[in-house]
Parts: structure tokens; C-alpha cells; sequence
């Protein structure tokens, strides 16, 4: 059954600037994600950036939390050997998702200077 659904899109330029200050990257990003950002370069960079950016505010949208509701960095999101997406989560997130017995399905694009997240959070 689904539990939720959430998009969200993200501004690569604005995400290319925000990046650039390292305590920007320390409050939003898990380490995990930190080094995903850091194996990449210019460009590419700041499109997988706002790509996960994008993704952690569609999953707030899914579980109908806003953006308050956890901690950015208890959100992460990485990639699998095959480029695929997955959320992989900590703390607070992760215990709610437990609780909830919430599987999330996630999909990733940037194209024309935005990066796009669309996330289904299945439940059972």
C-alpha cells in the first residue's frame, strides 16, 4: 500500500554556491553523501548535490513531516554500484521509518539547470 508520495526540485546553480560552504555540507549532507560529492567534480558535483538535496525534501513531503520534521543529514542518499538512488537513514529518520514499516522507492533526474526527486513510500 502506499503510504506517501513526495517531488521536489532543486536548483543546480543554487545548490553549486551553497555547496561551497563547508558548513552548508556538514549540516545537510551524511558522511556518506560527503564523500559521494567529493568523487565527483565541477558539474557533476553540484547536479548530484542538488539531486540529493531535492530527494531529502521529497521524502519530508511523503512522510508529511515538512522540513522540520528530521534532520537533513539523517537522510541520506547514495547510490548503488549500478547508479541507482537509495535513501539509506539514521537516527530519528531511520527509527520511522521502521516504526512505519515504510519501504522508499526513489528516482533521480536533472536536466535545464534542476535536479528532480520523486519519491513512493510503500508501506507493509
Amino acid at each position: 500500500m502506499i503510504y506517501g508520495i513526495g517531488t521536489d526540485l532543486c536548483e543546480i546553480a543554487r545548490m553549486e554556491r551553497a555547496i561551497a560552504r563547508d558548513a552548508f555540507v556538514q549540516k545537510v549532507f551524511a558522511p556518506a553523501e560527503q564523500e559521494l560529492l567529493l568523487s565527483h567534480t565541477g558539474k557533476r558535483r553540484a547536479e548530484t548535490a542538488a539531486a540529493n538535496f531535492a530527494a531529502k525534501e521529497a521524502f519530508l513531503k511523503a512522510c508529511s513531516r515538512g522540513l522540520g520534521g528530521f534532520a537533513l543529514s539523517e537522510i541520506a542518499v547514495l547510490r548503488r554500484e549500478s547508479g541507482a538512488p537509495y535513501y539509506a537513514f539514521s537516527g530519528e529518520a531511520a527509527r520511522w521509518v521502521q516504526e512505519h514499516h515504510l519501504t522508499a522507492h526513489l528516482s533521480l533526474t536533472h536536466d535545464a539547470g534542476l535536479a528532480c526527486a520523486f519519491v513512493v513510500l510503500e508501506q507493509g
